[in-house]
């Protein structure tokens, strides 16, 4: 019998059209600690159709969760039901908010995302800065896998999305290091570098299913995504020194 799980919630992290991300802290029955972990409950509103599709997001994340179990770096799944999803708390800073990288994080970064592929599993929301985090030892980690596809076997549709992954990858790290913001003798300038060209994949989303979302999100709902990205003008990060290969 599975041991029963008590949960305080501790605060709302995220609200949208699709339903609410929280922090809680969970304990098991007999268990002496409780833990930080994150619920994902899936809730539609008045946008006729918004709770399926929530349901769905949430089986996406479940699938993708249940795939990477035991990988370091990456959320834990620890329960899930039809409406309902727990897992683990993956402790870090948003790289949109760290205040130091190490010299090779964005090639840890590759090597981490090119793991959860090799799982079978695309992540497909990249683009935001903070679903990457820069844990205690300014080492990667990746969370939010609501939008994340796993795929059997290496497609065509497969390999696109991954090329997608890594492509974000590329990108964060030109505008971590481009224009002087790198430390001496890694900066560049832009300029120099061949352009970083979406996929058809990428193309179509943002042409037919992206300009819905915003619509609805936006325009009827009056919310938004919480896409936090570091002002260019803003301070950017110290850099450290490198941290080598994850243990």
């Amino acid at each position: 019998m599975r041991a029963r799980v008590n949960i305080e919630l501790v605060r709302e992290l995220k609200r949208d059209v699709f339903g609410r991300v929280e922090l809680v802290r969970v304990r098991e029955d007999g268990a002496d600690a409780w833990v930080l972990a994150i619920r994902r409950v899936a809730c539609g509103c008045a946008v006729p159709g918004s709770g399926c599709v929530a349901r769905v997001l949430l089986r996406r994340e479940q699938r993708a969760l249940a795939a990477l179990a035991g990988m370091q770096g990456v959320p834990q799944l620890l329960r899930a039901s039809r409406g309902e999803l727990l897992r683990s708390f993956v402790s870090g800073v948003a790289l949109s908010q760290t205040e130091e990288l190490a010299l090779d994080f964005f090639e840890q970064l590759a090597v981490l995302v090119a793991q959860v592929h090799a799982r079978g599993v695309c992540h497909n929301d990249l683009h935001k800065e903070q679903n990457v985090i820069v844990d205690a030892e300014g080492r990667p980690g990746l969370v939010d896998f609501q939008l994340a596809s796993t795929h059997a076997k290496t497609s065509r549709l497969a390999r696109s999305r991954m090329r997608e992954d890594l492509r974000h990858v590329e990108k964060h790290r030109r505008r971590y290091l481009r224009d002087g913001r790198g430390p001496e003798g890694l900066h560049f300038d832009l300029a120099e570098l061949p352009p970083l060209r979406r996929s058809r994949t990428a193309k179509l989303w943002r042409r037919t299913v992206k300009p819905l979302y915003v619509f609805v999100t936006r325009r009827l709902m009056g919310t938004r995504d919480g896409e936090a990205r570091r002002r260019s003008d803003g301070a950017w990060p110290r850099w450290t020194q490198a941290r080598g290969p994850r243990a």
